[in-house]
């Protein structure tokens, strides 16, 4: 039994429809993260849980219990803000504390839950400012605070980093999850971050045009991507993309890019005759001085370092423009002029082009 299940939840604004018969389920203990474009229904999707709103269609399963007509307060849930929420004329720590308090606990049982929660957050040297007084990243973390002091069996974290600074957003990405998991809550993250969602979740619940394109571990949603759509939400820089259509040879399916004729794996073999979308991550293609087999001509026009790996612009005969990634070496990296590129083929993406659905190998 799934500690949250959604089945078949609709919820609509006026004649828009924000979510179209969303089904998803989370296990005890879990952290799925719930990524996005802005405008996909995140946020309208964790309120649902929340009970804020009311779905139009379908329920809300939680540890087997529908509370899709259940009040908020009544269902165990605990909620962190994008916008923090927090209550402008109480302490940090009166804010943190507000449902324990709500629960009628002891003033000790409090204190001591309280200053827990707070070093663990690091925030017990703020606990009695008011939140005008504090950072964004200190007002971030008394939500998150107030979120889990309570022990909620579910906790919904509405893109609870996108407010922070660079530096602290990478430290919470390293701390969080270690947390969340120190909780035991089951937890749904929201964010529109594609890297927050690989380092932080479990799995990967992928929203796109008011549904659930793809649930995956992290690494299967990158080298699996369900569609084309999927594909380019994952990816710095994002994935290369060249219509194709595969055609048979002697020697196995091949393909055409920038005039030379380049060999597909056998196990795409069914798709030879379909209009495809091959797509190619930059760092599955290696760009070489001289031409090897399987390889075709590029013209290079601009090489940036970044950081640990160096951006490549290719420019091929029919004048596609690709983009490459190769790891920083030591010497000053190349800047233009006629290249030769080649692509792994184990790495290869085939999708659809009628439908974006990608197209998966088959074994001979």
């Amino acid at each position: 039994m799934a500690a949250l299940e959604l089945r078949s939840v609709s919820k609509a604004f006026k004649a828009s429809k924000v979510l179209d018969s969303v089904s998803l389920a989370a296990e005890e203990g879990e952290i799925v993260c719930v990524f996005g474009p802005s405008g996909s229904g995140k946020t309208v999707l964790l309120r649902l849980i929340a009970g804020v709103e009311q779905a139009d269609e379908g329920s809300i399963m939680l540890e087997g219990r529908d509370v899709t007509d259940t009040a908020p307060e009544a269902r165990g849930v605990g909620m962190a803000f994008q916008n923090f929420a927090l209550f402008p004329h109480m302490s940090a720590f009166d804010n943190v504390a507000s449902a324990l308090t709500a629960r009628r606990a002891s003033p000790e049982a409090i204190r001591g839950k309280v200053e827990k929660i707070a070093r663990l957050l690091k925030i017990g040297h703020v606990l009695e400012h008011a939140p005008r007084e504090l950072s964004n990243g200190q007002k971030q973390r008394t939500a998150l605070a107030r979120a889990l002091v309570a022990d909620p069996k579910i906790l919904l974290l509405d893109d609870p980093l996108r407010n922070v600074d660079a530096k602290l957003r990478y430290e919470m990405r390293l701390e969080l999850p270690a947390l969340l998991r120190t909780s035991g809550s089951t937890v749904l993250y929201v964010t529109q971050d594609y890297k927050e969602a690989m380092a932080l979740g479990d799995r990967i619940a992928v929203l796109l045009d008011g549904g659930v394109a793809q649930v995956a571990k992290p690494a299967d949603i990158y080298r699996e991507p369900a569609t084309l759509g999927v594909a380019r939400l994952f990816g710095d820089p994002a994935i290369n993309l060249v219509p194709v259509q595969p055609l048979a040879s002697p020697s196995g399916p091949k393909i055409g890019i920038g005039g030379a004729s380049l060999s597909l794996p056998a196990s795409y073999a069914h798709a030879i005759g379909k209009r495809c979308m091959l797509g190619l991550r930059p760092e599955s293609l290696a760009v070489e001085a001289q031409p090897s087999q399987e390889s075709f001509d590029v013209d290079l026009v601009a090489a940036t370092p970044l950081n640990e790996k160096t951006l490549l612009l290719l420019r091929t005969a029919d004048g596609r423009e690709l983009l490459a990634s190769e790891p920083n070496a030591d010497e000053a990296p190349r800047r233009h002029g006629p290249a030769f590129a080649r692509f792994d083929a184990n790495a290869v993406l085939l999708f659809d082009a009628a439908n974006g659905r990608r197209i998966a190998p088959q074994s001979a």
